[in-house]
């Protein structure tokens, strides 16, 4: 058993906390987030990039995720919000499955697929994403989708989670890093 409290855990699993939305956002603040979708395909390398293949290996928190895991979680999430995002453009409400991340996580492409190729996705797909989310006008951010596990959601709402998954993921990379004094 390690020797975490609990709020060492939960700093370590939410290292920029919980998931907060905020309401009647006004487009610069949309269009900040656009661009934060732009740069983590840069900012994952950076922090991804010096790192051995035992530093890879490693999880960002007892009984977490190594970080191979994390990114190639994050190309699995982002594919994910792309395609959430085009469904709730052209159909009305509509149903979003959920999936078994941690079973994903044990799939062999996680476990063995170098992150290059994860890093790689992201490097193509986030500029369509941003592409596709700055041609929005306010009304299709209003639009709404019907998430399995968490409920009725507008896009405005689902581009904040994104956001703050992206970054609180990340957060959990830097954090071991800077722990590890890598």
């Amino acid at each position: 058993m390690s020797s975490y409290t609990e709020d060492d855990m939960e700093h370590l699993c939410y290292p920029i906390g919980r998931f907060a939305a905020k309401e009647n956002r006004k487009a610069d603040e949309r269009n900040q987030d656009i661009l934060k979708i732009g740069r983590l395909p840069a900012g994952l390398s950076e922090a991804v990039g010096p790192l051995t293949l035992e530093q890879l290996s490693t999880p960002y928190r007892p009984g977490g995720w190594s970080v191979a895991q994390v990114v190639h979680h994050l190309a699995d999430t982002n594919m994910f919000a792309y395609l959430r995002f085009k469904r709730g453009l052209t159909e009305d409400a509509p149903q979003i499955p959920t999936y078994r991340q941690d079973l994903w996580a044990e799939q062999s492409d996680y476990l063995e697929e170098p992150v290059e190729s994860s890093l790689r996705l992201l490097e193509y797909l986030n500029p369509r994403f941003m592409n596709l989310l700055s041609s929005l006008s306010d009304a299709d951010f209003d639009r709404i989708f019907v998430s399995a596990g968490l409920g009725t959601m507008s896009l405005d709402t689902a581009l904040q989670r994104y956001i703050w998954h992206n970054s609180h993921h990340i957060a959990q990379i830097t954090s071991l890093i800077k722990r590890s004094g890598w």
